[in-house]
């Protein structure tokens, strides 16, 4: 096999990895006056051959490459995307992907490096000496477009590591990464460069489960495809969705472990689609078959290498133990051990690998299976022998510069479209999810009627007496804790949504203040409604101060009473890990906040230290702005009086009792809103810290 063979088997895999008829190369490369050559043996024996050229030889190859360039167009032109010849008949989602340009991933020297945890001033000191644990080592290789790239390799052998790192994910504060990573001809150092560049597919699919499937990707479209037309948006999805073979469960919700929605396979489709809206050169996926089963994992694989066919993308997927069925459909394979590169190739290198070993495959696994039992064998056997620089050349082989030009325009993109386009498209998500929430939306508006009927019923037609006074005011004490416990059911649907969030705003999708404004503007009706709901029953059953003004008033006082338990259970939320430590700093803070209330304990009893609790408690403002609401129109109104007549207790005597000597009800009004507010730009502080630090 001569060096010019080489050239024009490297010229096929770069130009034509899309055919499969090998008669119709020979009579296109006979009118190229490449012929005569023995093309069955080429394309079997070339990749092996090549292997045994010289430095020199590979440098001459890969040189020869260059002066094929401008004969491309009439390899296109010979062989047109219409030929019969190409065995994928999708259509491009986008005009990029029907350019024949191939973009080339090369990463040379990759190691990285945990720190030990510095758990005081003296450790971290100190942490220079420590070497730490080295979890990837001297790793290079190399992907092509149109490829599928499989890392693989035992359990801990630092695969799901090596794409985090490629992927701009890893953590800085607790690490070290060293690496040559260039896309395309461009070198790419900055972690946010990567991220730009790169979609991610995680293990565990991120999802909105009460979406469905064709929502999924419409919201992801409209956030991510920055500039597109709102139909161009709509074509783009229904293209997806048919690629993505997900024509039958569109309007199907996508579902998790505790809602019944699509299978598990058809999950991660559609987490992949939401990673491909975009079109990104470069494709990650850790483990897209885990958790299921061989066919669906199949499907899985399939669809990635038609993908990546017909996009023109970079992927590269991480394998735990891959079927035979699997192995067909991806081009290159690296092999990890212990952070090393035991192999690097494809499945017949590995399979002659072995051979020279002295190793005999066993007919019940697969050549991969196989090489993960005889790892370090292989890591020594690469270690002694004096392989040459394979992803250096396979890298240049594939390269073509115009993809340089390609990740500049990426990179160039604005991070975000604009804030009312993000609030709006927030808004209209997060109001369907509430409105699918039963739990929430059933168990919200029946709170309020029950709870409105209910206590109107107990305290129907209070008389205007001493003993109507205490009533009243036990039921705006009990008013005041029914409201602001009955916002419990919202945790758990913000603890689900805190995730996905955090997928989304750690990969740019929308700002972090836009979630929060949507979520705000939502809330704010939808609680309005339950204020009304409550409300109404309540105030004409009791028997309350009959003005209008002062019904409108009360209407006002809930509807910020259950805005600020609102406000109150998201900022918790963003500092809860789970449900059960998010319920109980629930119930802690609204029992601390209704004992410094002032209706237990006396300002003036309530030890000094404590005083603080008494200007920050939930309960205190909205319990004096409904108290001033019913008495303060009735100062002079005598609610008892001694057998003499003399009045013994008035409305004025009720609110000084309390401290009240001032109609200070407006001034709770915009304290109960400062409560609002402060709370939600809290929580968002603290979701603003907490992506910085994640990188899902």
């Amino acid at each position: 096999m001569t060096v010019a063979h080489c050239i024009v088997g490297l010229s096929l895999r770069c130009y034509f990895e899309d055919f499969v008829d090998i008669p119709q190369l020979l009579h296109s490369f006979q009118a190229l006056g490449l012929a005569p050559l023995n093309f069955s043996a080429l394309s079997l024996e070339c990749p092996s051959a090549c292997n045994e050229l010289t430095m020199d030889d590979q440098t001459v190859a890969v040189a020869g490459l260059d002066q094929l360039d401008s004969r491309s167009s009439s390899y296109n032109s010979l062989l047109s995307p219409s030929s019969s010849s190409f065995h994928s008949s999708s259509t491009p989602l986008s005009s990029s992907s029907t350019t024949t340009a191939t973009t080339a991933l090369l990463v040379s020297d990759l190691s990285y490096t945990v720190l030990p945890s510095a758990t005081s001033a003296f450790i971290r000191r100190r942490r220079r000496l420590s070497s730490g644990h080295s979890l990837l080592k001297s790793v290079s290789f190399a992907a092509a477009s149109s490829e599928l790239l499989a890392v693989v390799g035992p359990s801990g052998a630092g695969k799901s590591t090596l794409l985090r790192v490629i992927s701009g994910r890893a953590g800085a504060s607790s690490s070290t990464a060293a690496a040559s990573i260039s896309l395309g001809g461009r070198q790419l150092s900055s972690a946010v460069h990567l991220r730009k560049l790169c979609g991610f597919v995680t293990q565990e699919d991120n999802l909105l489960p009460l979406l469905t499937v064709r929502e999924t990707l419409a919201f992801s479209a409209r956030l991510r495809l920055r500039g597109a037309s709102a139909a161009e948006r709509e074509e783009k999805v229904e293209a997806l969705v048919r690629e993505l073979g997900l024509e039958r469960v569109a309007d199907s919700y996508v579902g998790d472990e505790e809602r019944r929605g699509v299978s598990g396979g058809e999950r991660k489709r559609v987490a992949i689609g939401v990673d491909v809206i975009d079109d990104p050169p470069l494709l990650l996926l850790d483990e897209p078959t885990s958790g299921l089963d061989s066919a669906s994992a199949l499907q899985v694989v399939q669809l990635l290498a038609a993908m990546a066919r017909t996009r023109r993308q970079v992927v590269i997927l991480t394998i735990h133990q891959p079927g035979y069925r699997i192995l067909q459909h991806v081009s290159t394979f690296l092999l990890l051990s212990h952070g090393k590169v035991a192999h690097y190739g494809s499945l017949e290198s590995l399979t002659q690998t072995i051979a020279m070993l002295g190793f005999t495959i066993p007919t019940q696994l697969n050549p991969l299976e196989f090489a993960m039992e005889i790892t370090q064998q292989l890591e020594d056997y690469r270690a002694a022998s004096a392989f040459p620089p394979e992803a250096e050349v396979y890298y240049n082989s594939k390269l073509n510069r115009d993809s340089t030009l390609e990740a500049e325009t990426l990179l160039s993109h604005s991070n975000y479209c604009s804030r009312l386009e993000e609030i709006r498209t927030l808004s209209w998500r997060f109001w369907k999810i509430i409105y699918r929430t039963k739990q929430l939306f059933l168990a919200r508006t029946m709170q309020a009627v029950v709870g409105g009927v209910g206590l109107g019923s107990v305290y129907l037609h209070v008389k205007p007496d001493a003993a109507g006074v205490a009533e009243r005011l036990g039921l705006f004490a009990f008013s005041l804790s029914f409201l602001l416990s009955s916002t419990v059911e919202a945790l758990p649907i913000f603890l689900q949504e805190r995730r996905v969030l955090m997928r989304e705003v750690t990969r740019s999708t929308y700002r972090l203040s836009s979630y929060v404004v949507a979520n705000t503007l939502v809330f704010l009706p939808f609680l309005f409604v339950v204020a009304l709901l409550f409300a109404i029953p309540v105030y004409w059953l009791v028997g309350l101060n009959p003005s209008l003004a002062a019904f409108a008033f009360f209407v006002l006082v809930v509807w910020l009473i259950v805005l600020m338990a609102s406000s109150l259970v998201l900022f918790l939320s963003s500092i809860s890990p789970d449900f059960i430590l998010g319920n109980s700093l629930i119930c802690v803070s609204l029992g601390v906040f209704f004992l410094f209330s002032g209706y237990f304990i006396p300002k003036e009893s309530i030890p000094k230290y404590w005083i603080f609790m008494y200007y920050i408690s939930l309960y205190r403002y909205p319990l004096d702005s409904l108290l001033i609401n019913e008495y303060w129109s009735a100062r002079d109104k005598c609610f008892s009086s001694s057998h003499g007549g003399v009045c013994l207790l008035t409305g004025g005597d009720v609110l000084r009792a309390r401290g009240l000597v001032e109609d200070s009800r407006w001034t709770d009004v915009w304290v109960m809103c400062f409560f609002f507010l402060i709370y939600r730009v809290m929580c968002w502080i603290l979701l603003v810290r907490k992506a910085s630090r994640t990188l899902l």
